[in-house]
Parts: C-alpha cells; structure tokens; sequence
C-alpha cells in the first residue's frame, strides 16, 4: 500500500503544468477484522472491537507515515464492511490512529444515508479531513417491506429492496445541504461521479448526472451577508 503512495505521488508530480510535491489523495478501503460482529450476536464485548481498532491501527500507521512521507492523503470510503462505516466508527478510527492527519475520509453520503444517518453531520464532524467527495446516490424506503438495510441477498435493482443506488437527482438525498455543507467547510475538491443505477442506460444516466452537478454546484460567497447593503461614502 506504501507503494500506492509513491505510485500516486509519482502521477501527480507528472501532471503537465502542476506543482511538483503538491498535497495528493488516494481514495480507498482499509477492510475490518471485526465487520463480521456488526450485529454483535453472539455477544460481543467493547473490548472485542477495541482490539479490531487496534489491529487495524497497527496495521495501517506505517502506511500513514509513508504516505506522509511523499506528502499524500489517504482517503477512506466510509462504507460497509470497512473499519468505519457510520459517525461513531470513523471517529472510532480516527482515534485508533492518534489522528494521523493523513487519514481522512472521501465522502460518500450514498453508504449513509439508507443507513439512517445524518450524511450531512458526516461533513461538518470531519470538516477538516474530508479529502474527496462521490457523487453517488441512494433512495431508501422503496421496496415492499420483504427486504430489510441488510440487503435480504437478492440483486441490485430488485423492487423488494428497501434501498438501491439511483442516478443522481433521482434519489432520496439532499445534495443541496450536501453542497452548503461542503461549502461550509471550505471544500475545494472535486465534484467527483460514482454513477450506479441498475434501471438506467448508462450514457443516459452520464449525461442526465453531469448535467445534474453543474447545476447543483455553486461558488461559496466572500462577502459577509449585510456586505451588500453597505455604500461608500462619495
């Protein structure tokens, strides 16, 4: 994983025209050892999953400190199956790692929100190690009550399912709050599309979702709010 690190450092510092040494993000996953006892049954002590954190702190801290090392970020996918999957468990891993500030998050609400999470709260917890951000959607409370978050192992796309992942702009999320929030925090990544939508063309659903982000998207104001309000004195 060190090498991703280099790998992408090396990428970057290629760029025609960019900043050589200039601060890099890799997006990924970390996996969890303790994902299996998510439902904690049989029961599971704190201690149990305090020493999945542990594991995986050892396991990830030196790749923290060569990703440092070359001046790159890594981002996790908060996400099931994922050491950190909702609020609680990304501080939880945040913590673990005595806050190597290399570890950050990329953003993707579309995990969050069927989960029933505040995916907007995600923003403003982590203002300061949000590092990427997918524009990916989900709907939730769709399916015919036989499907539950789980998934009930049927297909993507099935109509029983409680949730799916839908074209952006077609889903059960507001992007508006999303891009205030992102704003808020002073957010000047990218605007980045994950597109997954089972029940739609995909050049269609390219088109429709990159139309629909430069529409949502706005610049931030500089101005305090009464600014406008004020005259200069001739």
């Amino acid at each position: 994983m060190i090498r991703t690190g280099q790998a992408a450092r090396r990428f970057f510092d290629a760029r025609p025209g960019g900043t050589r040494g200039a601060a890099a993000t890799v997006n990924g996953f970390t996996g969890s050892s303790i994902w299996h006892s998510i439902y904690a049954f049989p029961p599971t002590s704190a201690a149990y999953w305090a020493a999945g954190f542990a594991d995986f702190a050892k396991r990830f801290g030196p790749i923290l400190d060569g990703f440092d090392a070359v001046n790159v970020n890594f981002a996790l996918e908060v996400h099931p199956t994922e050491i950190a999957f909702d609020i609680a468990s990304a501080q939880q891993a945040v913590a673990a790692l005595k806050g190597h500030w290399r570890f950050g998050f990329n953003y993707d609400p579309s995990h969050l929100g069927y989960q029933g999470m505040d995916y907007t709260k995600f923003i403003r917890v982590f203002a300061d190690r949000i590092h990427h951000f997918h524009m990916k959607v989900a709907w939730w409370g769709h399916g015919d009550g036989t499907v539950g978050v789980f998934g009930g192992h049927v297909a993507f796309g099935d109509a029983r399912r409680a949730w799916d992942f839908r074209s952006p702009g077609r889903g059960d999320m507001r992007f508006g709050d999303v891009i205030v929030a992102l704003n808020d925090i002073g957010y000047r990544g990218p605007l980045s599309v994950e597109w997954e939508d089972i029940r739609m063309d995909r050049v269609h659903g390219a088109t429709e979702a990159a139309a629909f982000v430069r529409r949502l998207d706005f610049p931030p104001s500089a101005l305090a709010f009464d600014a406008a309000f004020e005259k200069k004195e001739s």
